[in-house]
């Protein structure tokens, strides 16, 4: 989806041509150019995307939002949950192989991760979503088919875990600062997170859940990012306007193309933004 939406593309070209009519106005003929050509730098950076601005690089997009909003280029950060706010403090098949071997699990980690990932490509076919609720039967056929380990209190043990602040750990230590800078500066923050109904507690294990203005989870809104419909529902629970938000995730599919077919803008973590202090910055607001 082009970064500029209709509406906004609209909006620029009345401003541009109201410009033009008043000879004697405040608007002179050189800002008209200039927010025409602000207007064909935006339209070609939104045929190109986020990633490889091409030509006009990403200064001429950030200074055409400042044209439209101000300073502050977006009223609403919506934060992806894992991979991007938090990342599991050990890997995976470890804590899978290691919890296990007291029930009885004897795959190496490479067979668990392997086993593991083949489960989770897998059409899920209890649900038209993989998280309802609490999760728990996608979490039983992915622990069973990567350990082969069916036994009930091994699972528990393991879906518990990662409730807990020790199996998370959040990805950037400067996060709690640069979120209030942000809610300062009176930009909104929301998660927007396909997860199940654990995110909340393991938010208040980390002491992070007072971050945010609001919590968008895939298991309660009963879609899964890229899914529109899970940025609509950040976006009200905020007050917003879509185009007036801006997700950042690590995966590009659900977070920066299922931003954009919402009407948001979207920035992939890792590529386009390498810290949430850049994130800021990029918004408008000094940390």
């Amino acid at each position: 989806m082009a970064l500029m939406t209709t509406t906004v593309r609209t909006k620029l070209r009345r401003l541009i041509a109201s410009a033009g009519n008043r000879s004697n106005g405040s608007i002179s003929i050189s800002i008209c150019r200039q927010l025409s050509s602000a207007t064909e730098a935006a339209e070609a950076v939104g045929s190109r995307g986020v990633v490889g601005l091409g030509v006009f690089g990403l200064k001429d997009y950030e200074d055409y939002r400042r044209s439209l909003y101000g300073d502050i280029t977006h009223k609403a950060l919506l934060v992806d949950a894992a991979g991007t706010l938090l990342v599991p403090s050990q890997p995976m098949a470890q804590i899978y192989r290691e919890i296990g071997e007291k029930y009885g699990v004897a795959y190496s980690e490479a067979e668990i991760l392997n086993r593991y990932r083949r489960a989770y490509e897998q059409p899920w076919g209890g649900s038209r979503l993989r998280y309802v609720n609490d999760g728990r039967p996608f979490w039983q056929f992915i622990v069973s088919s990567s350990t082969g380990c069916s036994d009930s209190q091994y699972f528990e043990e393991l879906y518990n875990y990662y409730t807990t602040e020790k199996a998370w750990h959040l990805c950037d230590p400067e996060a709690e600062k640069v979120f209030k800078a942000i809610r300062k500066a009176g930009v909104k923050l929301a998660v927007v997170s396909n997860f199940d109904t654990r995110l909340r507690p393991v938010l208040r294990a980390l002491n992070c859940d007072h971050w945010f203005d609001a919590v968008a989870v895939s298991a309660e809104v009963e879609a899964e990012k890229p899914n529109p419909t899970i940025f609509l529902k950040a976006c009200d629970l905020l007050g917003v306007k879509p185009e007036d938000a801006v997700h950042v995730g690590d995966d590009r599919r659900n977070d920066v193309w299922g931003a954009r077919d919402a009407g948001c803008d979207a920035w992939l973590w890792g590529s386009d933004v390498h810290s949430f202090k850049e994130v800021a910055q990029r918004i408008g607001v000094k940390v």
